[in-house]
């Protein structure tokens, strides 16, 4: 008996087309919405500038990726540094509005140093507050923010469709460690041919049952600073322009861009916005390559942990200290006087930071941590010596970016994400010591054992 010609093309049409297998079968929806805003604003990033934004040189996104039921979100944001405020009541409407649990929620920035302004955000940066119609256009667009991301998060929920995931792991070495050292001593920003960077690309790859790219998830840890204070344009550096890129390669697929444990590392060369381009469009084409190769298969279940944790100040300075510090200009004077009238109110100076936490892991085959802040990356390293390297990765600036958190080697060396970083995020003061190891317990406390070496 002879089959039919059509029906012999449409049996090898199928065996050709790639098949959810029952046990890696998930749901994955995807979504974006423009969050550019449509009028001047003062950007964040760099104490130097002094006006509100000159055009946009490209637009920036929210992107969102659920996967799974019950579903885990992220969203992808272009901007210096969401705030907890921000993220919390975007977690809390979600919450209410389809029963999302928080530890299944975060929010990712990508840390470009020209985006808008945030409420609540950095605030002492500036070295004074910002005059009154600068103030109000940052509250309307932290509101407009705030119900964009809503709406991407609830776009790509009701998105979701069967989808197979895979991860791979490749590198981009665009990141150089900017801190330059004498007698191991931080001395100030360059390159540091000898410090330690962290040039991992993981990706995660959603594709559908017809075959085609649906998402995919880039993380690299970098800093999003090619372009200086002097640019005053709306942008969304590197990672907008590797997101544009990978999303050019693959229409109708989205790309979500995060950043990871690089707040010691700037990339290079950094001088205008052909360096962003092409720093985009050469962590596009590792995606690109990955993504043409071997992925292996995640399976159709995720699981997620959060907590919010104190990491300890140092001892925080005293009034005498905050009186002589008054006296010098811009944001350290501007510092010192928002203490004093703090210690004026009858309020203690803060001892602690309230810090999140989180993790995702897709049974043992992948996990993923989330922290707050700009992480330098001893953070990474760390986490990767002690856990199974070759099946966890690390996002940094997730939830909340309070401010920098270094590490007890950045702490001895000293310098700017120790000490005057801290003044700029309006902190006391550095961070203690003992910061570093709170952290990486919690995160041992909340990833499985299989993700775990043996102690030795």
């Amino acid at each position: 008996m002879r089959i039919p010609t059509l029906i012999w093309a449409l049996l090898a049409g199928l065996a050709a087309a790639p098949a959810v297998a029952q046990d890696d079968a998930i749901v994955v929806g995807a979504a974006e919405v423009d969050i550019t805003p449509g009028y001047p604003i003062r950007l964040n990033g760099y104490g130097g500038r002094k006006t509100e934004s000159e055009g946009v040189a490209s637009r920036l996104k929210a992107r969102a990726l659920a996967i799974g039921e019950p579903a885990a979100v992220l969203l992808a944001v272009d901007n210096v540094g969401v705030p907890a405020r921000v993220t919390e009541e975007v977690a809390g409407r979600l919450k209410s509005r389809a029963g999302l649990p928080r530890e299944r929620f975060t929010v990712c920035s990508s840390h470009t140093h020209c985006g808008p302004c945030l409420s609540n955000g950095i605030p002492f940066i500036f070295g004074a507050p910002l005059p009154a119609g600068q103030q109000e256009r940052v509250e309307r667009y932290t509101r407009e923010l705030t119900d964009a991301l809503e709406k991407v998060a609830l776009a790509a929920l009701a998105d979701r469709k069967p989808a197979r995931l895979s991860w791979a792991q490749g590198t981009a070495v665009f990141a150089a460690n900017r801190r330059v050292l004498k007698d191991g001593r931080w001395t100030g920003f360059g390159v540091n041919p000898k410090g330690p960077v962290d040039h991992s690309l993981p990706v995660l790859r959603a594709v559908g049952t017809d075959g085609k790219l649906r998402a995919v998830l880039v993380n690299y840890a970098c800093h999003c600073t090619t372009l200086g204070g002097d640019f005053n344009k709306i942008c969304g550096d590197w990672a907008g322009y590797a997101a544009e890129d990978i999303e050019r390669a693959h229409p109708g697929a989205l790309a979500l861009v995060v950043i990871g444990c690089g707040a010691d590392a700037n990339p290079e060369p950094r001088r205008n916005l052909d360096d962003a381009k092409a720093h985009g469009a050469a962590l596009a084409r590792e995606v690109e390559r990955l993504l043409g190769g071997t992925m292996v298969p995640l399976p159709g279940r995720i699981a997620t942990a959060y907590r919010t944790i104190e990491l300890p100040f140092a001892t925080p300075p005293d009034r005498a200290q905050l009186t002589a510090r008054t006296k010098r200009p811009g944001p350290e004077g501007f510092f010192a006087r928002t203490m004093l009238e703090r210690l004026d109110r009858g309020e203690a100076l803060p001892r602690t930071l309230a810090y999140p936490v989180q993790t995702w892991w897709f049974g043992d085959a992948l996990a993923m941590v989330f922290l707050g802040g700009e992480v330098v990356v001893d953070y990474a390293l760390r986490l990767k010596q002690e856990c199974s390297a070759d099946r966890l990765w690390v996002v940094a600036y997730s939830n909340d970016v309070p401010c920098y958190i270094a590490s007890k080697r950045l702490i001895a060396e000293e310098g700017y994400e120790v000490d005057l970083s801290m003044i700029f995020y309006g902190q006391p003061t550095r961070l203690a010591l003992e910061a570093e190891d709170r952290l990486v317990e919690t995160v041992h406390s909340l990833l499985p054992e299989a993700f775990k070496k043996p102690k030795r």
